[in-house]
C-alpha cells in the first residue's frame, strides 16, 4: 500500500501561491513596537514579498499539493 503525500502544515500556513505561479511569504516585523514605524512603512510590509528564486524548490516541496 502506497503511503499518502502530505504536505508541511507550518508552509502551507506561512507561503501563497499567486496565480502566476509566484510563491509568496510575508514580512517580518509586524508584531510589536508598531508606534515608532510610520504608516507607510507598515503597509509596505502587510503586503507579500516574492520567495527568492533559490528557495522556490525547496518550498515547493514542503508544500506538496496543497497549493
Amino acid at each position: 500500500m502506497k503511503t499518502k503525500l502530505k504536505s508541511r502544515k507550518t508552509a502551507v500556513k506561512r507561503f501563497t501561491k499567486t496565480a502566476s505561479g509566484k510563491l509568496l511569504h510575508g514580512k517580518t516585523g509586524l508584531n510589536h513596537l508598531m508606534r515608532k514605524k510610520d504608516g507607510s512603512r507598515r503597509r509596505a510590509l502587510l503586503a507579500g514579498d516574492e520567495l527568492y528564486k533559490g528557495d522556490r524548490k525547496r518550498i515547493k516541496r514542503l508544500l506538496g499539493t496543497a497549493l
